[in-house]
């Protein structure tokens, strides 16, 4: 069963258990396939594969960060607590990260594959990392990881 389906399912499950932190993100979850299906010049009931309903769900997790960041910075702890909650069950759907830790061995190899040894390369060595960990490592902390290995 596809990842869109399987998220369907669970809007029913979050109606039935009144669960209303689920049922809303379950619910933009869905508007934001929608918005991404008729985008890419697909029609509103196609489903997405499992790729894009990970990238969608991504960009949905990375708005939320923003988000609680900004709420925080005026103050306004009860709406940062809505985003925290709703961005709990948006991790829920993505694949685990990997740590800074197990990323340094790799970012190693690759920075002494490509022979980086200074950070005038550092973008170039960022972008090969990320196509090699894509899906299993946050941007942020591929670069923090090069940053530190280039110092």
């Amino acid at each position: 069963m596809s990842l869109h389906t399987d998220i369907k399912g669970q809007l029913k499950e979050a109606m039935k258990a009144k669960d209303d932190v689920k049922l809303r993100t379950v619910r933009g979850m869905m508007t934001a396939f929608t918005n991404e299906l008729v985008a890419t010049g697909k029609k509103p009931q196609d489903e997405l594969d499992d790729q894009g309903v990970l990238s969608v769900i991504k960009r949905l997790s990375k708005q939320r960060k923003e988000s609680i960041v900004q709420f925080e910075a005026a103050g306004r702890q009860e709406l940062a607590d809505n985003e925290k909650a709703e961005l709990a069950v948006l991790e829920s759907y993505l694949p685990q990260m990997m740590s800074q830790e197990e990323i340094e061995p790799i970012a190693k190899t690759k920075l002494a594959e490509m022979g980086v040894t200074d950070k005038s390369k550092m973008g170039i060595a960022i972008g090969a990392l990320m196509k090699d960990l894509a899906g299993k490592a946050d941007g942020g902390d591929v670069k923090a990881v090069v940053e530190k290995l280039l110092a």
